[in-house]
């Protein structure tokens, strides 16, 4: 049984590492099976690589390699270290590969939801990537925002407003929210006649955006119908989707339902009683990281995008 002590010592234990140039004079070696070719490698001298490989030995208490005349051969524990050793080693390479690629000049990181990514977005990113090819854009998809404080993003896609004073938002544009169901479930149910008829049916509630459904039924008016009493789903295009299917009555957000509504895939059911999302939707960043000339490129072409967007014009 571990007593507190015991565990402490070995929580201890595991923070006292061995000299890292012994560590890398030992890998080299035991790769190599040779001290001459590892002192090759790290352009140090053969006798380095002894001494050091020596002082890992020492500082462990153990012999890690066979001496012989004109060659070294790993111990049975040598056999067991090398491996960790080497993976430890592939892992710091590996590591410093990925932060360098993060922080690289042409790697744009951007946070976007998966509604704005699936329907918008992604099928004009060929654009993008045909007019600048010289960026790459490395996307991340979350129904939560980010804190671009402390996360490795150069910049997010969001909706909201802009309450952050070290943060730099660009408006990008307004949304439109309204009910919309399938046409089979319409059919099904013909007395869906006004808002307040939404009380007996089942409807479809994004929980990262809860308080939409509430916004459209105060800004209408509606009184005694309850958004939470239906299915809960984590995106917009989750709970688009399931309306699709005749799941129920899910609220739309234009842009993103257009061509739904041109397929006769969706059906608004009250026309004229669209109301403006008073959330509004933002390419914000850090204030210093405004002046990227990657974020710059995203910037100018994603306002080009939307200028000659026609679900956009009035």
């Amino acid at each position: 049984m571990y007593t507190e002590t015991k565990i402490l010592s070995l929580l201890s234990s595991r923070r006292r590492f061995p000299p890292l140039n012994a560590l890398r004079a030992f890998e080299a070696a035991a790769r190599h099976l040779s001290f001459k070719d590892a002192a090759d490698e790290l352009s140090v001298s053969q006798s380095a690589v002894s001494h050091q490989v020596k002082a890992l030995e020492d500082a462990l208490g153990l012999a890690l390699f066979t001496r012989r005349t004109r060659a070294v051969e790993l111990t049975r524990k040598g056999r067991l270290y090398y491996p960790l050793v080497r993976n430890a080693f592939e892992d710091i390479a590996a590591g410093t590969k990925l932060i360098l690629e993060e922080t690289s000049t042409h790697i744009l990181t951007l946070h976007v939801y998966a509604t704005f990514a699936i329907r918008w977005l992604l099928p004009r990113l060929v654009r993008f990537e045909e007019k600048y090819p010289e960026v790459q854009l490395r996307l991340h998809t979350s129904q939560l925002d980010v804190n671009l404080d402390q996360n490795d993003i150069d910049a997010s896609i969001m909706i909201g407003q802009p309450t952050n004073s070290d943060l730099n938002y660009d408006l990008l544009f307004d949304a439109e929210m309204f009910p919309v169901c399938s046409k089979r479930y319409l059919d099904r149910n013909p007395e869906l006649s006004g808002p307040q008829d939404l009380e007996r049916y089942t409807l479809l509630q994004v929980y990262p955006s809860a308080s939409d459904w509430q916004v459209w039924l105060d800004a209408n008016n509606v009184k005694g119908v309850n958004p939470e009493s239906g299915l809960q789903f984590e995106s917009y295009e989750v709970a688009l989707t399931s309306a699709r299917q005749g799941m129920g009555v899910a609220l739309a957000q234009h842009p993103f339902i257009s061509q739904d509504l041109i397929d006769s895939e969706l059906v608004e059911i009250f026309p004229g009683k669209r109301i403006r999302n008073p959330a509004r939707w933002f390419l914000a960043c850090r204030t210093d990281k405004r002046d990227l000339k990657k974020l710059e490129i995203f910037r100018n072409w994603l306002f080009e995008e939307i200028e000659v967007d026609s679900q956009f014009r009035s």
